[in-house]
């Protein structure tokens, strides 16, 4: 697998976490934990919050947030020229986020070659994601559970990019998204994927098992004990 090839010093570039969510106030209260390391949106999330998308980004940024997709709609030009708007304004925190079409991986491959880091989505195959990093993607973002209910196992085409993109010494990442439980963020990880996107609710999730909370349940219990017979 990709991940076993990887030696100490890559580390730092895998098991990140991103929220999925355009809520601002949601995504400062977990920022603070130190343990986020970059958002995803997409107009429908940003629609949702009620919000203008650059006010949005603009929070984001201001939040500290180093790694922010930002998609762009329209036509080839109208998504060039607003990529490029986006990428000077916001710079290095900028990820221009572009669906894996042909007019989408032409952007994709002027983007890159001016340094503009870019995250290709809706990725539902390896043949999309072997395009993808040839035009030069950052990220590329396989939905997980659009697959699964397609009963196509979105597990295993996350497995099937990791593994080609390390056999051929492929520089895109592999950042899984459309994740519904924390079993399928783990499970991305352990097949290969260095990014999982997650909402809120699963990120919270991930701190949550039933033998940790009798753990403290049984801990405070005797401490209480403790303290009691020294008094």
């Amino acid at each position: 697998m990709r991940a076993a090839a990887l030696n100490k010093q890559d580390y730092t570039l895998i098991m990140k976490i991103f929220l999925d969510t355009a809520d601002t106030k949601i995504i400062q209260k977990y920022y603070l934990t130190g343990l986020i390391d970059g958002v995803t949106t997409n107009p429908t999330l940003i629609m949702k919050s009620g919000r203008v998308p650059e006010k949005v980004y603009e929070e984001l940024r201001d939040i500290g947030i180093k790694d922010i997709s930002m998609e762009v709609v329209g036509t080839e030009t109208e998504m060039t020229v607003e990529a490029l708007r986006l990428a000077e304004k916001f710079g290095d925190c900028c990820t221009i986020k572009l669906p894996c079409t042909p007019a989408g991986l032409m952007i994709c491959k002027y983007l890159s070659l001016k340094g503009i880091k870019v995250n290709v989505t809706l990725i539902f195959s390896a043949a999309q994601a072997i395009l993808a990093a040839k035009a030069g993607a950052t990220y590329v973002s396989p939905f997980v559970g659009r697959l699964d209910d397609q009963s196509v196992a979105g597990l295993e085409v996350v497995r099937s990019i990791a593994d080609l993109y390390g056999m051929h010494g492929m520089k895109t990442k592999v950042l899984s998204a459309s994740i519904r439980s924390v079993q399928r963020a783990v499970r991305s990880w352990y097949n290969g994927a260095e990014i999982v996107t997650m909402p809120p609710s699963i990120f919270e999730e991930m701190y949550n098992h039933i033998l940790t909370d009798k753990g403290l349940e049984i801990f405070d219990k005797d401490w209480e004990e403790v303290k009691n017979a020294g008094t």
